[in-house]
Formats: C-alpha cells, sequence, structure tokens
C-alpha cells in the first residue's frame, strides 16, 4: 500500500517498526517539510563529525585510501540490515540509475578528499553550502520543484554568510585547495538530484546500500595506488566513519523523500556552526571574526525560512 502525500512510508531497510511508530507519533502533528528539516538537520550533524574523523585520517593515509576505507566501513555497518531485511528487499528497480549515483558521487568525493588535509572544518563546511544553490537551480529546472520566494531568499542570505567565511581566504595561498573544494559542489548537487529521483521508485535504505556498494568499488581502483597499512587506532576512526556516513545518508535520503529538496537546503547552514566548533575542539582551529558574522547571518537566515514553512 502506498504512502500518504508527504507521509513516510514503512519500507524494508528504514528503522526498526517500534522506534519508527514512535517516531512517526511525536512527528504526526508536524508538516512534511517540517519533518524533512529535521531529517536534515540530524544528517547535517552527523556530517560534521563524520568530516572531523576523516580530517584526522586524511592527514596521515592518502586521501583515496581513506574515501575507500570510509565507505567500505559504510558497507559493513550496513550488512546487518541486509541480512535481517533479506537480499531481495534490498534489490534495486534501477540498477542504472544506482550506479550513475555512485560514479558522479565517486567523482565529487575525489575532489572533496583531495582538499580535505589542507582546509579547516569551518572552511570545507562553508564552501560545501554553495552545493545548495546548484541543487535549487538543478531542482527548478528538472524535477519543476516550486521555488517559493522564501526559499531563494533564505539560501541566497545563507550564501552571504558563507562568503563571509570564505571570501577573504580565497586569496590567500591556501586558495588552491578552497577552488578544488568548491568544485566538487555542482558535482555533489548532480548526485543529490540523482538521489531525489531515484526515491521515486526505491526505499531509503536500498539508496544508502547502493551507494556505499557503487562508491566502494569505484573507489578501489585509486586506494590501491598509493595504499599504506592503517594502524589499530585508524582502524576504529574507519569504524566509526562508517557508522556515522551511513547514518548521515540515511537521514538525508529520509528528508528528500518526505519533502522538496529545495526546502529542506537551508537548514545545512547550521552545519557551519557546529564545524566551527569542532574545528576548535579537535584541531585547534580557532574560528575568525568573519566566521562569526556569517554564522549568525546563516543562523538568521535558517531560523526564518523554518519558521515560514511550518506556517
Amino acid at each position: 500500500m502506498s504512502a500518504a502525500p508527504g507521509e513516510e512510508p514503512a519500507a524494508a531497510g528504514d528503522m526498526p517498526r517500534g522506534l519508527r511508530g514512535r517516531w512517526h507519533a511525536r512527528t504526526a502533528q508536524l508538516s512534511p517539510t517540517v519533518r524533512g528539516l529535521l531529517w536534515s538537520s540530524a544528517s547535517g550533524l552527523l556530517f560534521c563529525l563524520l568530516n572531523a574523523v576523516l580530517r584526522g585520517l586524511s592527514q596521515h593515509l592518502d586521501p583515496m585510501q581513506t574515501q575507500f576505507l570510509r565507505y567500505l566501513f559504510g558497507l559493513l555497518v550496513l550488512l546487518p540490515l541486509v541480512w535481517h531485511g533479506g537480499l531481495a528487499a534490498y534489490r534495486p528497480n534501477n540498477l542504472g540509475g544506482q550506479f550513475t549515483r555512485g560514479a558522479v558521487h565517486t567523482l565529487g568525493l575525489v575532489l572533496w578528499f583531495m582538499a580535505l588535509p589542507h582546509l579547516p572544518l569551518a572552511d570545507l563546511t562553508a564552501i560545501g553550502f554553495t552545493t545548495p544553490l546548484f541543487i535549487m537551480i538543478g531542482a527548478a529546472l528538472l524535477l519543476r520543484e516550486p521555488m517559493r520566494g522564501s526559499r531563494w531568499l533564505a539560501t541566497t542570505l545563507g550564501f552571504v554568510g558563507v562568503l563571509l567565511v570564505v571570501g577573504p581566504r580565497l586569496s590567500g595561498s591556501g586558495g588552491g585547495w578552497h577552488l578544488l573544494m568548491l568544485s566538487s559542489a555542482p558535482v555533489f548537487a548532480a548526485s543529490f538530484l540523482i538521489t531525489k529521483v531515484l526515491t521515486r521508485t526505491e526505499t531509503p535504505g536500498v539508496i544508502v546500500v547502493w551507494q556505499a556498494l557503487s562508491v566502494t568499488l569505484f573507489s578501489l581502483p585509486m586506494a590501491l595506488w598509493g595504499w599504506q597499512w592503517p594502524s589499530a587506532a585508524q582502524w576504529a576512526g574507519f569504524a566509526l566513519a562508517g557508522l556515522l556516513g551511513s547514518s548521515a545518508h540515511y537521514c538525508l535520503t529520509r528528508s528528500y523523500r518526505i519533502a522538496d529538496i529545495s526546502s529542506t537546503q537551508s537548514v545545512k547552514f547550521l552545519e557551519l556552526l557546529w564545524a566551527a566548533a569542532l574545528g576548535w575542539l579537535l584541531f585547534a582551529d580557532v574560528p575568525t571574526q568573519t566566521t562569526l558574522l556569517g554564522g549568525a547571518v546563516i543562523v538568521a537566515a535558517t531560523l526564518w525560512v523554518a519558521r515560514r514553512e511550518r506556517r
């Protein structure tokens, strides 16, 4: 039986029934857009934690090896769910779409991981916020999603906040790494738009499992080129990265399934504040005044659009 518009369908590979029932009971009074914003917020926090772990690992291992092991462990984390649900429940309806999405996402990851060891967490997160602009343009042109003025205004204000953070750094010696990170944004946007299309025929669990599988396969040849054997602590770090990454992609796919992709993008700007805090705690990256000012603009835009969407 299909779900009602905006309702999250019960599907194989999703959260356990008891937990899903409690979640529905607590969020039933919320609109689909607000629930999508909540899922997107959860994915943002998990991605920030993941980026902190990966940045530490990529400073000691080859970036391509780090990319491969991150997705390999992400796949291993998902195997118990696949075993519990059965292989048939994870058979995709669009196999070509799954591998196309995996190839596009792998390309974005190559650019992202090459720049990762050279940038503070707040900077790489802020640059990543250009992705929603490409997503919104693509969603409007290709998916014909409605683009209300509040969504455009919130995203524009958020982008102004990002420019306050990133602009002063583009003229420095590390500007090349910033531009390399920036080049990954439209590639990731294409990947996320493919994900949105896949949610029409695939469950979130299927999409997450096949992303982990396809990216692992595409990344393996590049990882073997500069392979170094990780230490025990690094293996544990990759296991944690796999758990965080799979959980983050699950939350993100959930948000895409129940709400317009454009309506969930503005809340992602909160990730900048979380990244700045983690960078300060773990890597002694002290946020600059422009980072704090940009963060304030981003938070204001996020809170405003969340209130508008709830109405």
